[in-house]
């Protein structure tokens, strides 16, 4: 391992240490509700990211890119980050059982991603012509 590569993982390390209080005093201050502007724009920027990896992930990877293990990386995260999003937003009753459903297709295509970023299957490797 590199030096410079070695430091990269103490800095992440430590970002992760600095993150628990910031954590803490987020979870003491922040208001139990809240209004928020451009509410709308939002989530469809949320869903225009996931369906952005989606598509990016679909042409890499049918064309045998190695790059295509990094959308589908990011995009795994985009729909963990979207069902986190969804459940926790929603209000009681029908609204937090749509947000469920959502969750169960969001973690359902996280799963899918997950296995094309780490797999061993054609999304990373080029297939020789």
């Amino acid at each position: 391992m590199t030096a410079k590569k070695k430091w990269t993982f103490i800095g992440l390390a430590a970002a992760a240490v600095l993150l628990v209080p910031w954590m803490v005093m987020l979870a003491m201050t922040l208001p139990g509700r809240t209004t928020v502007d451009h509410w709308p724009l939002a989530w469809t920027g949320l869903d225009v990211l996931m369906a952005a990896g989606c598509a990016a992930t679909a042409l890499l990877g049918l064309r045998a890119d190695p790059r295509a293990r990094l959308t589908a990386s990011a995009t795994a995260s985009m729909a963990v980050l979207d069902a986190w999003f969804d459940i926790t937003t929603a209000d009681s009753g029908s609204a937090l059982l749509q947000a469920v459903g959502c969750a169960v297709a969001e973690a359902a295509l996280a799963g899918a991603c997950v296995y094309l970023a780490v797999g061993k299957g054609r999304c990373g490797t080029r297939v020789p012509s």
